[in-house]
């Protein structure tokens, strides 16, 4: 299966070759931080299915007139949520450590209710298919992975648990901006490859 992950920025290189991509491209991962219209355009352009979590520069689905993308959204959401897409189990958790008031920012407390209601259906994986999940999708990293030391882009305590118990093959994620091409993007975490996915990236799996 090959897996287009995008973050946080529309990438014109990638976005000119997505016609040709068509039927290459197995699953589209949104890991945050992009607009409801571009995600629709890349999932349609390669001719795959979506699936996505929120980022903290989101625009809340009640805050827009037309309630059809509340419908579209909510079917391709993966927060707090695992799924199964043509075999591969897939999870997500949204948003970004809490800094102001804004939308889609979590406290360490509300990333584990989150996990907590995960938990049911990735025990129910372990069970039916030996293992929990597959990929796990965010929009913030781990806590001392691809991080900042500032109270917005420091990651996660949860999610880093998370990768310990659960142990998915990968871990996608965005919202650390990458400006140097020298900048880590991926990094290997005792059974999990944390993954970068700032624009864009292809995994194989």
């Amino acid at each position: 299966m090959r897996i287009l992950a995008v973050s946080d920025v529309e990438d014109e290189a990638i976005t000119a070759s997505l016609p040709e991509r068509a039927g290459s491209i197995d699953l589209v991962l949104g890991c945050g931080d992009l607009t409801y219209d571009y995600l629709d355009f890349v999932a349609t352009a390669v001719a795959a299915p979506l699936r996505a979590v929120h980022g903290n520069h989101d625009v809340p689905l009640e805050s827009l007139d037309d309630p059809e993308i509340g419908v579209w959204w909510n079917g391709i959401d993966l927060h707090a949520r695992v799924v199964s897409i043509d075999g591969l189990l897939v999870g997500g958790l949204e948003g970004s450590p809490r800094y102001n008031n804004g939308p889609f920012q979590s406290s360490e407390s509300d990333m584990w209710i989150a996990i907590l209601r995960m938990l049911p259906g990735l025990v129910a994986n372990r069970l039916r298919r030996g293992r929990f999940i597959d990929v796990l999708v965010t929009h913030a990293p781990p806590r001392g992975i691809h991080d900042r030391a500032d109270p917005a882009h420091r990651g996660f305590a949860a999610v880093r648990t998370f990768l310990r118990w659960f142990r998915p093959r990968y871990h996608v994620h965005g919202h650390t901006h990458v400006y140097d091409s020298r900048t880590v993007t991926q990094t290997q975490f005792g059974a999990t490859t944390v993954v970068n996915a700032y624009g864009a990236r292809t995994i194989d799996l």
